[in-house]
């Protein structure tokens, strides 16, 4: 059975869940920032997923990165360049980052793990981009 890793509700807000996947807003707004977790259980890697879920999980990706788009432009903010990353490094549970970049973001042109600390979003600029990247996932 799927269970969310509380590593996931710590630092992101849930926004809705697509077929295959959880989709989470990460709570830094320095970066419009999509997670998605696929709910199957003990997926670990990309080939504990079936070739079917493989394929929906693209789907879901390019979803994701027009809801990281939408978060980005409600923000105003743009995004210039999507990141996709599938890491694992600390938290094991198969997840996919979809980070909405910029060439003015504070990690660029690097990638955003272990560069400085989150910043909390304002609770009008969460609802923002909450709403933007649900009607950006469709």
């Amino acid at each position: 059975m799927f269970a969310l890793d509380p590593a996931f509700a710590a630092t992101s807000q849930f926004l809705a869940d697509l077929p295959l996947c959880q989709a989470r807003l990460q709570l830094d707004a320095r970066y419009p920032w999509i997670v998605l977790i696929p709910r199957v259980a003990v997926a670990r890697e990309l080939e504990d997923l079936s070739e079917a879920d493989r394929a929906r999980l693209m789907d879901e990706i390019l979803a994701a990165g027009r809801a990281a788009r939408a978060a980005g432009t409600a923000l105003g903010r743009p995004v210039e360049k999507l990141n996709v990353g599938a890491l694992g490094n600390v938290t094991p549970q198969l997840h996919v980052h979809v980070v909405g970049r910029r060439a003015d973001d504070p990690a660029w042109p690097g990638p955003v793990w272990g560069q400085g600390e989150a910043r909390p979003y304002a609770p009008e600029a969460l609802e923002l981009a909450l709403g933007a990247a649900r009607a950006g996932l469709g």
